[in-house]
């Protein structure tokens, strides 16, 4: 049984930035992400009012040995609270966890799809 699910699972690397993932366990948060997650509901988008999880801003998080690595979209490309937002989501997660936090800014577009519920925009799109 474990050897034939085996091999369907794919493994995702970026051996440049020591992040690994497996298709199969991706889907499971772990408790220190949970964690991580809950106090991001914190950080808000200054000109939305939404915080950076109901926006789907934060993509992925990495626990990885000596530091913690988020890594985040942006609303708009060239947002203007981007350093700010930057630093909100390291503190957050240094809150939350015992080793420093490494943030990233994907170049990705964002769009409301990626919300959880695109609603609390308060408007249709």
């Amino acid at each position: 049984f474990f050897s034939s699910r085996r091999r369907h699972t794919r493994s995702l690397c970026d051996w440049s930035s020591d992040v690994c993932s497996s298709d199969l366990f991706s889907s499971m948060p772990t408790a220190q992400e949970l964690a991580v997650r809950s106090v991001l509901e914190t950080v808000m988008d200054p000109e939305l009012g939404l915080s950076v999880i109901d926006l789907g801003l934060i993509r992925e998080i990495h626990f990885l040995e000596g530091r913690t690595l988020v890594r985040m979209m942006l609303t708009t490309p060239f947002c203007p609270y981007a350093p700010q937002m930057m630093a909100d989501v390291k503190q957050a997660t240094e809150s939350a966890v015992t080793q420093p936090c490494e943030v990233e800014i994907l170049a990705d577009a964002w769009n409301p799809d990626m919300m959880p519920d695109p609603g609390l925009l308060g408007y249709s799109y």
